[in-house]
Order: C-alpha cells, then structure tokens, then sequence
C-alpha cells in the first residue's frame, strides 16, 4: 500500500524519506518542472528559493538545536545539508545547486519511491500528507479550502514581532486589562510624552522593506493589518488613538500613561510576547533599535521580527493535532510552511514527523507526539495549540517549557534547555522505537 506526499520541497522530500526507510512504498507528487512557481527556477526536489543558510550549527542556539534532534533521527535534508556546506562561520550555510541535486538523486533513486512529475488537483486515496508550501498551486489550494473552510485559510501573513519574556524590564510596566475587565493578561509598557515623541519620530523615519508588486493594493483591503509605521505616517497623535491608546489603563498609584505598548501573552508559561498592534514592514535591525526606545523594552530579545508579505498558510490550531494530522481527517497530514511553522529546518521537522507518523497510521499504531521539551516537540504544540491570533512560529527557546531551577546567564540557559531537549529526545527514541 501506498503513502502519498504532495510537494518535493523540504518538508515534502523529508517526509517520503522517512516512509520509505521504514519500509513503505511512497507516491511523491511534484508538479515541476512541468509547472513552476514564482520563485523556483528548476524541476529539483528540496529547491531553497529564498537564501542558501540553514541557520546556526551552534547547539545553544534554537536552530542548532533543531539540527541536532533532526541528526538524531536520520534527516535526510540535515545529511545531504551537512555534506554540501559551504564555509559560512557558524551557521549551515549549502551549495544550492549541489544540495538540491542530491537530495533529488537519493529520492529519485530510493528503491520505495516513486516520484510523480504531475500538479495534484485532487487528494489522492489513501494516508496522504500535503506539503506544498506557501506557493501552493490555486488546484492544491482549493483542495485545502475544502478541507479547512476558507476561513482558515490565509494568503497574508501580517505578524507582529514576539519577545521574550525574562527579557523584559518589568518594573518599567504594570499587569492590567483595558478597565479592568476580565484578568490582567497584558503587559502594559507605558511612555511618557517626551518618550512617544521620540519613539513616533524614529519609527516614521525608520527604514521599511520594500512591498513586492500587487501587494500595496492588498494593504488597502486589509486594513486591519495596515503596519504600524503607515498609522504612523497619519499624523502624531494616530497611534495614541490606535494601538498605543492609554484609555482604560491606569498603574499601580491610578495614573494614565501619555501613551502604552500593550504585550500579549504568547504562551500559558509567559516566556514569549506579542507586541499588540505592532505588525510592521521595518527592516528586521530597525524593528530592534525602534522598539527597544521603549523603556520597557530596552533589553528586549526578538525571537520573531514582524512581518508583512504573501503567504499561505492554515488556522493550524483549528485544524490541526501536534502529530501535524488533520483533526477531521486524521488519514490526512499537512507539513511544511503551510501548516504554520516558519523556516527551512522547521519545515523538514514537520515533515520528518508526519512522516513517521503516517507510517504509524499504517501500521496501525497510535501517531507520536514528541516531548515538549524538544524543539520539534514544542514547535509541533505551539503552532496546534495556540488559539488566539495565530501566526507561523519558527524554531526559538520561548516556545520550549520553562527549565525546573532557574538560570540566570542566557548562556548557561540555553544550554540547560539544549541539554534536556536531548536527553529527552534519547529517552523518546528508545521508549517509542521510533527510528
């Protein structure tokens, strides 16, 4: 019996690999190069369109760690990148011509796949997972639409920047709701006139990335995701009257702040934030100075910058468990960008999962949930998890539960979190047989 994968990019390849090491026959769908996408130039499977980098190598850092779980479990995408790295300091930088070559070449010649040059417009029968990316073709689109209803479907991603919570200055802010209803789940970062004025002047006057063409008319429809650097340029006093209002806040002594930067909670366990209202095209090292001129926020540590640019991708927490199936559909599996995690390495960790997990389903065996305490684990139940406002969510120690004793030195940190993200990921492994 067959195992369908719709995509052959990173996630989509990954996932074929693992089925077919496990001794499943696949049917891979790739629609090019019979027909392309915007950004691809060739008919390769796991083709890197946007840079060359797989991020850091280094295991204190959130996507080293992601790596090495990923090595831990015979990623083909971290194999093939490993032997095709180009120098690039600290980070798993590829040849992309090279890369792509080889993992087509270990696909195509794997004696459990089968590679299908073909646009899939309909879901084929069968345990299917469905990695196409967010250039989804507008059949495999409508196919999802049917799926998920159209309002869990996005074709624009408007997010707002995400920090971490133990580095936020806490004693420059106070907890409260807008006139105190309901509980204090916001962080309220208030300014001063003097500190607006200048936080106003250098957000007007910082650099933005450019829109690609079509997607200025977008804007004028979505009002509501209109960057904050556009309500900006409206007058001075437009974001007091918008994002930032004061109106229903008050501290601790009863007084209203000039104006307020109100943070969301990301997570139950208040280690990541959500800068509310502040979706923006500012260049990623503007987003940081601008932001961190709010006092608050001085020392502020970005896990996410905002962002403002095409994309599709589902509601994954209406639609999907963290085994990354389908709650509806369980024979069904999505993997990839368009299931809500953002990134090259994350998108072969969801494909890596689905596709052990789709085999599973075939053998008749319950689907893995990884531990929280990995980094696939925890990317897996925060992007299925969350419920308000949902936006994709890349690799990044926020997302991991708190470590049992605090540690105080980011380092050390880091590397408490990477030590028992591995520890737990062995333990897994041996109690799930999983590889």
């Amino acid at each position: 019996m067959f195992i369908n994968v719709i995509g052959g990019g990173l996630a989509g390849s990954e996932a074929a690999w693992q089925i077919a090491e496990r001794g499943h026959q696949v049917r891979l769908y790739e629609m090019r190069p019979e027909k392309q996408t915007d950004a691809h130039h060739t008919g390769n499977l796991a083709e890197l369109v946007c840079s060359n980098s797989l991020g850091s190598k280094v295991l204190t850092t959130a996507g080293g760690l992601l790596k090495a779980e990923l090595e831990l479990l015979g990623s083909l995408i971290i194999e093939v990148a490993n032997q095709c790295q180009v120098p690039a300091g600290g980070a798993l930088a590829v040849d992309r011509q090279k890369f792509s070559e080889l993992v087509t070449a270990r696909i195509a010649n794997h004696p459990n796949i089968t590679v299908i040059r073909e646009e899939c417009t309909e879901l084929p029968e069968g345990i299917t997972i469905i990695a196409t990316g967010p250039l989804s073709s507008p059949g495999i689109t409508k196919v999802l639409q049917d799926l998920t209803g159209e309002n869990h479907l996005y074709f624009y991603d408007a997010a707002a920047p995400i920090i971490t919570g133990d580095s936020i200055d806490y004693s420059k802010g106070f907890w409260a709701a807008r006139y105190n209803r309901g509980t204090a789940d916001y962080f309220n970062c208030p300014l001063t006139k003097e500190e607006y004025e200048i936080f106003y002047q250098e957000l007007v006057n910082a650099e933005v990335v450019p829109l690609h063409e079509g997607i200025e008319d977008d804007l004028k429809v979505f009002e509501g995701c209109i960057p904050i650097e556009v309500l900006a340029s409206r007058g001075p006093d437009t974001l007091r009257y918008g994002p930032l209002r004061p109106v229903g806040l008050e501290d601790a002594e009863g007084n209203r702040p000039y104006a307020v930067v109100q943070l969301r909670l990301e997570n139950t366990k208040a280690t990541l934030f959500n800068l509310v209202g502040f979706q923006t095209r500012l260049k990623w090292g503007e987003q940081q100075r601008v932001f961190r001129l709010i006092p608050a926020l001085k020392n502020a540590e970005f896990v996410r910058f905002g962002v403002m640019h095409r994309n599709t991708f589902i509601n994954s927490p209406a639609v999907l468990k963290p085994t990354y199936q389908f709650k509806k559909h369980p024979q069904l599996f999505l993997a990839g960008q368009i299931s809500g995690v953002e990134g090259y390495v994350e998108s072969v960790s969801s494909g890596l999962v689905a596709g052990i997990n789709a085999c599973r389903l075939l053998n008749t065996q319950l689907p893995l949930e990884f531990p929280e305490e990995t980094m696939i684990g925890a990317l897996a139940r925060y992007i299925t998890l969350k419920s308000e406002d949902f936006q994709p969510m890349n690799a990044n120690f926020g997302i991991l539960p708190p470590l049992a004793e605090r540690v105080k030195k980011k380092q050390l940190r880091k590397e408490a979190y990477s030590t028992r993200a591995l520890e737990a990921l062995k333990s897994f492994i041996t109690g799930t047989d999983c590889i």
